[in-house]
């Protein structure tokens, strides 16, 4: 899977918040979108989308707008960053960011496997992800087969 190691650059660099949400997230987020792929889904928009979906979030909370900040501020890096993406790939991104807090599902390969390698990361807040709320086969497979006791012990 491929991004460009400028967005993670970038993002890191005007990230203000913890840990969380920063740079191990996405970094894990990233290895999730890996372990996800399938022919269908375009490693490029769910490697982006790992660096990207929680790059305009104002809290570690309840910020449930973050997505769409996020899909707002990719259009500005639409001519520049992001210049390399189709149409097609660069609209894949904006909604996976867009409504990855809001919806369940789009069925889109791509965009699906984006929310599972978010929701898979879920242990580090202390929530073990349900398979039954995961959008992809591969998905359900993970969060079914994972001990996630084991990592929650280790990130406290």
């Amino acid at each position: 899977m491929t991004y460009t190691p400028e967005i993670r650059e970038l993002v890191s660099s005007r990230w203000e918040l913890g840990p969380l949400h920063g740079v191990t997230h996405w970094d894990r987020v990233y290895e999730n979108g890996r372990k996800l792929r399938t022919p269908k889904v375009d490693p490029l928009v769910v490697g982006l989308f790992a660096y990207l979906h929680d790059s305009c979030r104002k809290n570690d909370g309840g910020d449930i707008y973050h997505g769409q900040r996020a899909a707002q501020w990719m259009e500005s890096l639409r001519d520049t960053y992001l210049k390399e993406l189709t149409d097609e790939q660069f609209q894949l991104l904006y909604n996976a960011c867009k409504y990855h807090t809001i919806l369940h599902k789009m069925d889109n390969p791509t965009i699906d496997a984006c929310f599972d390698a978010d929701r898979l990361d879920l242990w580090r807040v202390g929530v073990v992800p349900n398979p039954q709320k995961m959008a992809t086969k591969k998905g359900k497979h993970i969060a079914q087969t994972t001990d996630y006791s084991k990592l929650i012990e280790v990130e406290e």
